[in-house]
Formats: C-alpha cells, structure tokens, sequence
C-alpha cells in the first residue's frame, strides 16, 4: 500500500475541474478555457506568481457552485445570470486556508464593472474582472462553429461592453493578448489540458497527503451537496471506510488515503443530471445506464492524477462484487485489492443506514441480514463484513458524527442562500 504521497497541484486541480465539466458537450472544458484566458491575461499584467496563481485557481473552479448539471448548462448557455452559485462557490473555498483569495474572486467573477463600488486598483476588483471577462468569453463561443470564424464578433461584444461590464483596463489586457490566432485556437484545443499541465502556473507545485485531504473535502462537499437525497452520503462513506481500514490494522497514512478515496468515490456522479440523482422512485433502464456511468468517471478523473492510481481504485470499485457481477469493470475476486473490498462494504452500509429525505436509515437488524445475504452469497468479502458486525455501535456512530458535522455546514452556509 501506498504511503506519504505528494502529488502535482496543477494535475489535481485540472483533473478535478474536468470532471465538473464532463456531463455535457456543452461543458466540456469550460473552466479550463477560462482559465487559460485568466491566466494569459494575468501574465500580461505582469502580477505576481502568486497572484497569478491565485487567479488561475479561482478561474478553474469558478463554477464550482453551481450544483446541478441543468444549472451549469443554464449558465453556459447565458440562460441564467445569478450570483448565487458565485456565493455557493466561495463559501465552500472559504475553509481551505490556502485558498482563501480565489474564494473572494469566485464569489465577485460575475459582478459588472458598473456594481463596483472600488477602484480598479483593489486587487479582488481586478483578479474578479479578470474571471468575468474570460467567463464571458468562454460561454461566446459557439462550439458548432470554427472558433477564426466567430473570433471577431466575440471581440467586438467584449468591446462593445467596455465601461459597462468590464473595466475599460481588462478590455485592454485581453485586446492585447488576443491578437494572434494561436489564442484562439488554444482556447478551442483538445490538448488544453496538456498545456496548461506542462506550461501552466501550477507545473512545479506538489502538495502532500493533507492538502489533498482538505480538497478532497471541498469536492465531496460539491458532490453531495447537488442532492437532497445524498447530501452526506460521501462524509458518511469515508468515515465508515475510514474506520474500518483502521480497525483492519492498515497505517496511518493509508487510513487517510481511505479517507480521500471516500471522499471522492462519487466524484463520477458529477456527470450524471439531477433528474436521475432526485428521482426517489426505480429507475428506468435507461437511466440505470447513465447512473452506471459514475464509478467509470470517477476512476477515469483520478487516475489522470499522478500518485492517486491506488486511490482511483479504492474510490471506483465500490460498486464492484466479488463474483464480477458489480459495475462497470466487472471485476474478478483477484483484481479487487483490501481497500476496494473495504469501500465496496462502506458504500453500501452507509446508503442503508443513512437517513434519506424520503425514509428514515435502516435499523440494525435490517442492516446486518441484508450484509449478511451478501457476504454469503460471496458478493462481499465476509472477513470486511464480519469486522463491520463486531464494531458496529463505534462504526455507526462515526459515521454519524460526521454526516453531522457535513449536515450542520451545509444548513449553515447554503439554507439562507437557498431561499433567497
């Protein structure tokens, strides 16, 4: 297994705002296109790294509040042009100290030049006009038309909005980065992804195991959060995992790897609409397909992250069983490692003993004879279950701290902004 690991911050960050983006065609790339223009321009200005940094940050995970797949099809498509998922997205950036500024430039990427009170000079004003612009520019495009076809009419619109949405200074730094056809064409480029990993202000940064906790922690929010029905379904599958790689005797440092891998076992479901996560009632067979769907992507998204291929595995497989009838790799018994076997039986004890919006969590008894039909139908690993049985009361009661305490930030933090 896997010790203290460090991994690449641009990789992470990339990957993980691509999977924000995978649901529709519309989507596809979004935040990586405007982030690519925050950070041209960014560069223009001569800020600083770290500034730079900051900016480019906050530009990739700038939709990080809108919940659900219909409302960022709705943004993209200048369907909808609230502040709401502006303020979603600060707010859950806001506990990571370390990115406490892209959290304030998040929640100002869609106020007009006109709404500002400051100057240009304030450094949020500039760095949040900077994501605006390129937000702008990104949902512009028509991704059914040649991109030097429709180049100068975008412009034309950016200008035209000089003084009024943008700062006439912003409109000036992307008039002079957008001279040339090499910047449109690499806003539009399939390897955008590669050049912003390889050339991007991210390239030479590694952080370790705890930073990648702490955003682990801010994509399980994203994750559950877009579902009423699974709203702390994640924090309760990676304290139940948690626990039980604990209690099976695996080191520190991988208890805290389980821990990422519950935090983002779900990250697929990103890709999957709200229509088919809401639905309280059986899905049709079409949409078991798309629901299917989500373990493929969640592993897909991580393992593109250097050092995480343990975890991709961990996260992916919990819908695997030992027979190779799970989904979607259908895995043999000699392909499922511990942690996999240890996620597969943390998912499914949390999703039963949960409470959900529409039934109250299972009791005890129920819990344990469905586990137990499983475990002998060699569908689980017995020993997995057998320590889940004997650590039932500790394990339950973790798990529910934990769902608490996901609970208690989310009324907290978003019920004021729902009902507004």
């Amino acid at each position: 297994m896997q010790r203290n690991i460090t991994v690449n911050l641009g990789n992470l960050v990339l990957s993980l705002s691509d999977a924000m983006d995978l649901a529709s065609p519309d989507l596809i790339q979004h935040q990586q296109r405007t982030a690519y223009v925050v950070w041209d321009m960014a560069r223009a200005a001569k800020l600083s790294n770290d500034r730079i940094e900051k900016c480019f940050i906050a530009a990739l995970l700038h939709d990080i509040g809108a919940f659900s797949l219909e409302e960022k099809i709705s943004l993209r498509n200048n369907e909808k042009d609230d502040e709401t998922h502006c303020i979603r997205g600060g707010t859950l950036l806001s506990p990571i100290f370390w990115l406490n500024n892209p959290a304030e430039i998040i929640k100002f990427h869609h106020k007009e030049w006109r709404s500002w009170d400051e100057t240009i000079e304030n450094p949020i004003v500039f760095d949040s006009q900077l994501v605006l612009l390129a937000d702008y520019l990104e949902r512009q495009i028509d991704r059914n038309r040649y991109i030097l076809h429709q180049n100068q009419d975008i412009t034309n619109k950016i200008v035209s909005s000089s003084g009024s949405l943008f700062n006439p200074r912003i409109v000036e730094l992307f008039l002079s980065v957008s001279n040339s056809e090499e910047f449109w064409l690499d806003i539009v480029s399939p390897r955008l992804y590669s050049l912003l990993l390889n050339e991007g202000p991210f390239r030479k940064i590694e952080i370790n195991h705890f930073e990648i906790l702490l955003l682990s922690e801010l994509f399980r929010n994203i994750i559950d959060f877009r579902s009423r029905f699974t709203s702390t379904h994640s924090s309760g599958v990676a304290a139940s995992a948690s626990m039980l790689s604990k209690i099976f005797g695996f080191s520190k440092s991988d208890i805290e790897l389980m821990e990422i891998a519950g935090n983002l076992h779900d990250l697929g479901k990103l890709a999957v609409p709200n229509s088919i996560l809401d639905k309280p009632g059986k899905l049709t067979n079409e949409e078991m397909a798309v629901m299917k769907s989500h373990t493929y992507y969640t592993y897909f998204v991580i393992n593109t992250i250097g050092g995480l291929k343990q975890i991709a595995e961990w996260a992916a497989y919990h819908h695997e069983k030992l027979d190779g009838s799970g989904y979607p790799f259908h895995c043999n018994e000699d392909e499922i490692s511990t942690g996999s076997r240890i996620m597969m039986v943390a998912d499914i004890f949390t999703a039963l003993a949960e409470d959900r919006p529409y039934r109250k969590g299972m009791s005890r008894n129920e819990v344990v004879q469905i586990l137990s039909q499983l475990k002998d139908n060699a569908l689980l690993d017995a020993k997995i279950v057998n320590l889940l049985f004997e650590n039932y009361n500790e394990i339950f009661a973790y798990m529910s701290e934990k769902q608490s305490l996901a609970k208690e930030f989310y009324e907290k933090q978003f019920a004021f902004i729902e009902r507004e």
